[in-house]
Formats: structure tokens, sequence, C-alpha cells
């Protein structure tokens, strides 16, 4: 079974979206995974009011979920490591650098993805990883970058979670094809 842990800043907003919209995937996919999440900060917090209802609209209901802040064990065992926005993925590979080969914001892995082509099959999800982790560079960390970010809609209208949780779903998509295959 394949563990995939999910980081965002507290584990109320993204990284809650994007647990429950992936494990809905691999689940439809018929891909035996463990799909968790937690955060840099924050412990014991509800989701959003927003979130449930962004993903209630869609079929899911995490309002069990209680926010975690991630730690060395939670990072070292995931086979995969999925960051919502650049500042995510640098905490995680600074808590635990063993981590870097098999972490990644969600765009950046599918930007990668899509360079290295799909997962074929038979081929292990590590030896994939190592395929689009190749030419990676520690320096690419620094900073913020549009490109591998997902908006953070905390504080804001309704709509931007909505528009949040559609973003993820067609991202986490995008992934589950590559990574997994066509559903």
């Amino acid at each position: 079974m394949t563990d995939i842990l999910v980081l965002c800043t507290a584990n109320v907003c993204r990284s809650v979206m994007a647990q429950a919209l992936l494990a809905e995937r691999l689940a439809t996919a018929g891909v035996s995974a463990s799909v968790r999440s937690a955060g840099m900060l924050g412990v014991g917090e509800p989701p959003a009011p927003e979130v449930l209802c962004a993903l209630a609209g869609r079929g899911l209901d995490v309002g069990a979920c209680r926010s975690r802040r991630t730690d060395t064990d939670d990072l070292a065992k995931a086979d995969l490591v999925l960051t919502v926005a650049r500042e995510q993925l640098r905490y995680a590979v600074v808590t635990a650098p063993e981590v870097w080969p098999r972490a990644f914001t969600i765009r950046e892995l599918i930007r990668r993805g899509q360079q290295v082509g799909p997962r074929s099959p038979g081929q292990q999800l590590t030896d994939w990883l190592a395929l689009a982790h190749d030419g990676r560079h520690r320096s690419e960390l620094l900073g913020d970058c549009p490109a591998d970010d997902v908006a953070d809609p905390i504080g804001g209208r309704p709509e931007a979670y909505i528009a949040t949780a559609v973003q993820l779903d067609l991202l986490l998509g995008q992934l589950v094809e590559l990574a997994w295959g066509p559903g």
C-alpha cells in the first residue's frame, strides 16, 4: 500500500481538501493507498467551515478531521510527500532531508511527471518519482513560486474555497492519471 502525506500550513484547508479529493480519486482508480494530511503548525483544529461546504458539494465529508503537525516520523514513513506550496516543501526537506527525492509540490510533480511521461505498467512508484526528481536542485526551494503554489483561500469568500477545491481536484486528477494510470 502506498502511503501519501499531503502538507499545508495549518492542516485546516488545502491539505484537508487535497487528502479527501486524492483519496477519492485513488479509490475510484482501484489504487491501494493511505492518504494522510498534516501541517506545519496547529493541532486539534477542525477544518474551516468553508472547507466543509466546498467538499460537501462534492459528496465528501471531512468533519471528523482535526489538524495535526507533521514530524520526522510522518515524513519518513511516506512513500510520497505532496505539498500545496513551496513553503511546505521547504519545511519538509529541512525537517527530514532524506525526503527530498520523494517530496514535491502537487504542481511540480505534475509538471515533472509530464516531462518524464506517465508511469509505465509494472514500474514502481519510487522509480517513477526518481525520474521526476532527476535534475532538481535544492536551490529551487528558495522563495515562493506561483507556478508551484495553490493559493490559500483562508479568510476569503466561500467562492474562493470552492475554486480551490475545483483546482485541487483537477490537479489531483492529472497526478493520478500520470502516476497510476487513467481511471
